[in-house]
């Protein structure tokens, strides 16, 4: 691996960084943004490119990963890759389906600098598994509420989508989930990237803080703004310092159009983006 350097004025503190693991996933998500299924791959990034981009991720102040993909869980290394992260001192969470959880995911769940995310689209079985493509609702949710019983850290995403019936789908959703117990329940709408779009991918979709102390690392070691926006490359960390990439002129230049055309309207700076739009909690599974 060549790593150069550069001296371009770096841009926002950062603070949440995307490993973006695989296009490998037990579902086939209607929606899925990233296009992920049973046929996906993990990329071409080893397990030595993953841990040198969190070490430079560490060194240059990113407090916060994420692993997602896909399913992130499913990566040979993603297990040794969280307990990397936090040796280094950066707090993990894992964006997972909960579709299967082995026991050694279940111990590093517990750990207090860990926390996972889900998405739940649907109190009933029949709407989640039309979603999800695979008749996934019931093992989901047992694992939801096998997550709170231990203690687990966990954020429920529930996507809304167009169409009769929608909001209250989610109210459902948000009852069941309450009703098991979780607390950290967050709304959004269906993206319009992957396997939901319509067009080619435009930043007119985005949040309008990708790239502001955030950037994502996909499976083929590309650097974006974040998950939503892997067509804006911005570098590869293969090839160039993670620090150089997300404070070069190229990630100014993504960041300055997707600012001039999202129409989420920026986040609260105060809060964590991961990501969203219209004025929503983003989760970035949708």
């Amino acid at each position: 691996m060549t790593i150069t350097t550069d001296n371009t004025p770096k841009s926002a503190t950062p603070h949440m960084l995307w490993l973006d693991l695989t296009r490998k996933c037990q579902l086939s998500c209607t929606h899925c943004y990233n296009d992920s299924g049973p046929d996906g791959d993990h990329g071409i990034m080893t397990r030595d490119d993953w841990t040198v981009a969190l070490d430079q991720a560490a060194v240059g102040g990113f407090r916060r990963v994420q692993l997602i993909g896909g399913e992130p869980t499913l990566h040979p290394d993603a297990a040794d890759l969280v307990e990397h992260a936090l040796v280094r001192g950066v707090q993990v969470e894992v964006y997972t389906n909960l579709v299967h959880v082995p026991d050694l995911w279940w111990s590093l769940y517990r750990h207090p600098g860990v926390s996972i995310a889900t998405s739940y689209y649907s109190a009933r079985a029949d709407e989640h598994n039309t979603v999800t493509g695979r008749r996934s609702h019931a093992r989901t949710r047992t694992n939801i509420a096998k997550a709170v019983r231990l203690g687990v850290r966990l954020r429920a995403g529930i996507v809304t989508f167009p169409g009769d019936g929608g909001e209250a789908a989610a109210r459902a959703a948000r009852r069941d989930l309450e009703a098991l117990g979780v607390t950290d329940i967050r709304l959004d709408g269906v993206r319009p990237f992957g396997r939901a779009a319509t067009t080619s991918p435009d930043p007119v979709g985005l949040c309008g803080r990708c790239g502001d102390g955030r950037a994502s690392i996909g499976p083929d070691g590309t650097v974006s703004p974040c998950v939503f926006s892997t067509w804006m490359g911005v570098g590869d960390i293969r090839s160039a310092a993670l620090v150089d990439i997300v404070g070069g002129a190229a990630m100014a230049d993504a960041t300055a159009s997707i600012r001039a055309v999202a129409r989420g309207g920026g986040c609260d700076p105060d809060q964590e983006c991961t990501p969203g739009f219209p004025n929503s909690e983003c989760n970035p599974r949708n």
